[in-house]
């Protein structure tokens, strides 16, 4: 086997994308992680909202590169990279070197400076979010149900979401289809059909990203499901009371934050150039300036491109990057010509409402409604890891649809209590 070394740090789309295509390669690869799991990140909001369980929307990595034996893996947390040792060091104090770095450590979610409100308004990037953000969900029930002060009790079935992108919209519509639907003959001192969700959007419109008239049905949508959405003011103020959105207060006791992400400290680790949100400034080759050995994939870089716009955090596009470097090292090793600059190819913005409703956007051709949830789950299904997990999916999903029950509605954490 070759002596060479490359490193890949993160174990989401952009680095799994890069392993499994280097993975024949004779090369040695060591892919270092924080977890030991692959997450399918556009389906954690499912999980957040008790519809799937953790199991089926994340893979453990060492499982998904068991037959290949040029792969090793490693459970750690890169806090420094040495650029001149060409090594990585871990939290533990262990140093892994490279010949080849590849940095793929994606991205959390960002307050605009108000990183006070993280607890009081959690983000929703990893399978801890979801599990606390569905925690304070089901106990808001809970809670609300052995209220006896009608004022509180509204509190606690008031649901305020952050932020009217793909995430804040789809968390709005399942959240108003567990409290009037699912829920609502499971209690006896509360109507759970009186919860009000409430979804803010600082801009303009929700699903910015989408055309405008796709915009407007997803607007009338959410509002069709009991969704409340309030558009062109921030949000000013976020507590443990509610929050307060152009100078009125609304008292709430759930809050999700939606609205906006940050780079991992991978620039700090480089001591390379990054824009306002962390993210490096990469070369045409997603190279860093100045070292052709290190590479920075996903979230964690800005990509611009051929309009000279940063290519969107989605999946697709972290895939294609890994995909990307994988070639450009394989042609590295080959002695091939060098690889053209890194060109993304757009696939197109999906995003579910609720049951039956959703919105497609491949720019030459726009589909809402039943056609278009259908070609949603259909791509997300396509694109998890798994006949077994294919197969979970698709049945929790036709279990929903048919019985509008939820799967995975348990309070299972050690501070179930805590919280109250």
């Amino acid at each position: 086997m070759s002596n060479h070394h490359v490193v890949v740090v993160g174990g989401g789309f952009a680095g799994i994308q890069l392993v499994q295509k280097l993975r024949k390669v004779n090369v040695q690869i060591t892919l270092i992680d924080r977890r030991n799991h692959h997450l399918f990140q556009p389906l954690l909001y499912q999980v957040a909202t008790t519809i799937l369980a953790t199991s089926e929307i994340a893979w453990p990595i060492r499982r998904l590169f068991a037959a290949s034996r040029n792969v090793k893996t490693l459970l750690g947390e890169v806090v420094s990279v040495d650029r001149s040792e060409k090594s990585v060091r871990l939290k533990t104090g262990h140093a892994v070197t490279y010949n080849t770095l590849v940095v793929a450590t994606g991205a959390r979610h960002a307050y605009f400076g108000q990183d006070d409100w993280e607890s009081f308004a959690p983000g929703l990037k990893t399978l801890e979010d979801a599990t606390t953000i569905r925690r304070r969900l089901l106990l808001a029930f809970e809670q609300a149900e052995l209220e006896s002060d009608e004022e509180r009790q509204r509190a606690l079935l008031t649901f305020c979401i952050i932020g009217a992108g793909p995430t804040g919209v789809e968390l709005a519509g399942i959240i108003a289809e567990l409290a009037h639907r699912t829920l609502q003959r499971e209690f006896r001192t509360i109507d759970t059909r009186s919860a009000k969700i409430i979804l803010i959007e600082a801009g303009t419109r929700p699903l910015a990203t989408f055309a405008p008239e796709l915009s407007q049905y997803t607007e009338a949508a959410l509002n069709k499901l009991g969704v409340e959405v309030r558009t062109g003011d921030p949000v000013t103020q976020c507590d443990g009371n509610g929050v307060v959105v152009a100078g009125e207060i609304i008292p709430c006791r759930t809050i999700i934050w939606a609205a906006g992400v940050k780079a991992s400290d991978a620039a700090i680790w480089l001591s390379a150039d990054a824009d306002r949100a962390g993210r490096v400034i990469v070369e045409p080759d997603l190279t860093v300036k100045g070292d052709a050995d290190i590479f920075v994939v996903g979230d964690t870089a800005l990509v611009l491109d051929a309009d000279g716009k940063p290519v969107p955090g989605i999946a697709p596009a972290a895939k294609q990057q890994g995909a990307y470097v994988a070639d450009v090292i394989r042609r590295r090793l080959h002695g091939r010509p060098k690889a053209p600059p890194f060109a993304y190819k757009h696939l197109g913005n999906l995003a579910t409402i609720g049951p039956g409703a959703a919105v497609v956007d491949f720019g030459w051709v726009k589909l809402r409604g039943s056609a278009a949830w259908w070609v949603w789950g259909t791509a997300h299904i396509f694109f998890l890891i798994g006949v077994r997990n294919r197969f979970a999916v698709a049945l929790s999903w036709l279990w929903v649809s048919l019985r509008r029950q939820h799967s995975a509605r348990l309070i299972t954490q050690k501070e179930t209590l805590k919280d109250a």
